[in-house]
């Protein structure tokens, strides 16, 4: 008779790259059953990952590709983010203690924040890529530290199961870097059409040094968050019955 799989945290990303080095690492699995819908799914004795492509349509899917392989004892959104404060810098990692749906003003208080001096830091869901205008408008409406496109609806519906739920973005663009426009890009299943994107790129070499700042950023944020999280996963065995 096996035994039950016990819960574990389940990490929910956009893109596979967010998280590549992390599974990479010794005793992960890859799932090949979620792949023709566009969803990776990675897990080991002590963790799932889940990534199913941008925005709050392909999250709930990342989650509900998760649950597939066991139970949950956190919900845990994680990716890269776009600074909203100018005191962050690219490479930095935020544990959001508020996030906010700016579509319908929904507000998640995360428990347990690791913060130490009291300030909340605030991260605001959207639906598209933010350029400088859009993240400035964020800190003004919400004192917004960081924006991403996917952590509301994992707090949703961390909320909806009774699961703790936490965040953990890192930085890729700070809050003066003019995003390059990406929206046409995105596939319907969300995940990004590089090829298509190469080609827009080859004939506009006005746009070839954001992309490279934005690549080495993203590149930075990757490895930073992927130590955060693996952080996380030991912090959760070390606590667990």
């Amino acid at each position: 008779m096996t035994n039950p799989v016990q819960p574990r945290p389940i990490f929910i990303a956009a893109l596979p790259r967010e998280v590549a080095s992390l599974v990479k690492g010794d005793g992960w699995q890859s799932n090949q059953s979620q792949r023709k819908r566009g969803i990776h799914l990675y897990s080991n004795d002590h963790a799932v990952v889940s990534c199913a492509g941008m925005g709050a349509h392909r999250a709930s899917l990342a989650v509900e590709a998760a649950l597939t392989l066991g139970p949950a004892s956190e919900l845990v959104s994680v990716g890269w983010a776009g600074a909203c404060n100018h005191r962050f810098k690219v490479g930095d990692v935020i544990h959001p203690t508020i996030v906010i749906d700016a579509k319908t003003g929904e507000r998640f208080f995360i428990q347990e924040p690791n913060t130490t001096d009291g300030s909340p830091e605030i991260l605001v869901t959207v639906a598209k890529p933010s350029g400088i205008i859009e993240k400035e408008r964020l800190e003004i409406s919400y004192y917004a530290s960081a924006v991403d496109m996917e952590a509301a609806s994992v707090a949703r519906i961390a909320r909806a199961r009774d699961l703790p739920f936490h965040a953990i973005k890192a930085i890729s663009d700070e809050a003066t870097f003019e995003i390059p426009y990406l929206s046409d890009f995105t596939a319907p299943n969300g995940q990004f059409r590089q090829i298509a994107f190469s080609f827009h790129l080859a004939v506009r070499p006005s746009l070839w040094k954001p992309v490279a700042i934005l690549a080495k950023g993203s590149k930075l944020a990757a490895h930073q968050l992927c130590a955060e999280i693996q952080a996380h996963i030991d912090q959760h065995r070390s606590t667990r019955p």
